[in-house]
């Protein structure tokens, strides 16, 4: 199989035979052309094959009401004890709702609220204990904010809660394979999910993964997991796919998709990425941990928004937010 990651581009000059990315601003008029045991070769876009064309240039509709033409952040809110990010300082639900309300105020479009850690080497949470986390929490911020909601879950039983709480979004890890009746209440309901790529389990995935090509491999993947939620009846209209940094990959494999993140764009769905504060982070720039990787995270969601990523998922909401205006005012002019 033949791959073809675009070129982004922003701004001028704009070359006429150039292509938009996924209906928004950015384009491309060259891509790079990857197969399997071969070098890596650029190609005009006039090579790029009319199926691939037309997957990368297509707009991307809304997600729940929010338009992709631009890159979005979703506010991280972990409703756990043990998030590896920031040691459970949302636990306490009046705390989690005034932080959510205070990421929608400072830029979130969307806020992904999770009662379920799944950071490496932790343990499923039964299903009881994570709707007791997250339901009041969903309720008081729908009740709150105008952003819609994601659920971070792996399990249907949760997403019927968080929905009935006022979430519009189901984000699973599991890109739908942990839980056999979550693909079917999110057809059902007419959600739209987040399909994310995990090598293994959280327990084990970090002990030793391995790819024989990391981009190509999880490109396939995910191609697989977006024909299984059709399959499901949930409309490549209502799905956003994610590389999953930091879930069975070592550090260069995260660095090899964040690179080449365009590629995913070749699915034809808004892309979104995760990499705020992870552990790769930290390995490169010997930031500790917790809020001291907001600058490298910040660094990470700009590359990814010149990629023409749509999604951000972050932390550091108004660090991100300030970044992405002043990144968009060069790149494009619009300072506003």
């Amino acid at each position: 199989m033949t791959y073809y990651r675009p070129i982004v581009r922003w701004g001028a000059p704009r070359p006429a035979e150039a292509l938009p990315l996924a209906g928004g601003p950015a384009w491309f008029a060259e891509a790079e052309r990857l197969a399997r045991g071969e070098p890596p070769r650029l190609v005009p876009v006039a090579e790029v094959p009319e199926d691939w064309r037309a997957r990368l240039a297509a707009p991307r509709p809304p997600l729940a009401g929010v338009t992709l033409d631009r890159p979005r952040i979703m506010g991280i809110l972990n409703v756990t004890p043990d998030s590896f990010s920031d040691g459970g300082v949302h636990f306490a639900p009046e705390t989690a709702v005034e932080s959510g309300a205070e990421m929608a105020a400072a830029g979130a479009a969307f806020l992904d609220v999770g009662g379920e850690s799944t950071r490496p080497g932790s343990t499923a949470v039964p299903a009881g204990e994570e709707i007791a986390r997250i339901e009041g929490v969903i309720a008081s911020l729908s009740a709150r904010v105008a952003a819609p909601i994601s659920i971070d879950t792996r399990k249907a039983a949760v997403a019927r809660a968080a929905v009935a709480a006022g979430a519009s979004v189901v984000n699973d890890v599991s890109a739908l394979g942990y839980d056999p009746a979550l693909a079917g209440f999110c057809a059902e309901a007419g959600l739209p999910v987040i399909l994310m790529h995990a090598q293994g389990e959280p327990e084990t995935m970090q002990d030793d993964p391995r790819y024989d090509d990391v981009l190509l491999d999880v490109f396939d993947a995910l191609a697989d997991h977006v024909a299984r939620a059709e399959a499901a009846g949930i409309p490549r209209a209502r799905i956003v796919v994610d590389p999953g940094i930091g879930f069975g990959k070592t550090v260069a494999h995260n660095l090899a998709l964040i690179r080449g993140l365009a590629l995913f764009h070749g699915l034809g769905v808004p892309v979104m990425l995760g990499a705020s504060r992870k552990g790769f982070i930290g390995r490169i720039s010997g930031a500790p941990g917790g809020a001291a990787r907001a600058p490298g995270s910040v660094a990470v969601a700009l590359r990814a928004a010149a990629e023409g990523a749509q999604l951000l998922r972050v932390h550091d909401v108004a660090e991100t937010a300030q970044a992405l205006a002043l990144w968009r005012a060069v790149e494009t002019g619009e300072a506003a």
